[in-house]
């Protein structure tokens, strides 16, 4: 599989679960605090998919470049 790109935004977040931006920027925070990660630092698709519980290729589908 040819990924575009490895992380997530808070726009990503919003088209998968229909929830607002502002939500997403939450769950980001969350889940940067969950794996320990500093404020500057990504949060990777395989990382949301673990904390969320969506598998990886779903995720996917939902990304646009």
């Amino acid at each position: 599989m040819n990924q575009k790109r490895a992380c997530i935004y808070p726009k990503d977040i919003q088209r998968i679960t229909g929830r607002s931006e502002r939500y997403g920027r939450k769950l980001l925070q969350d889940i940067k605090n969950f794996f320990g990660k500093e404020s500057y630092q990504f949060i990777t698709i395989k990382e949301f998919a673990e904390y969320s519980g969506i598998e990886e290729e779903i995720v996917n589908r939902y990304l646009i470049d």
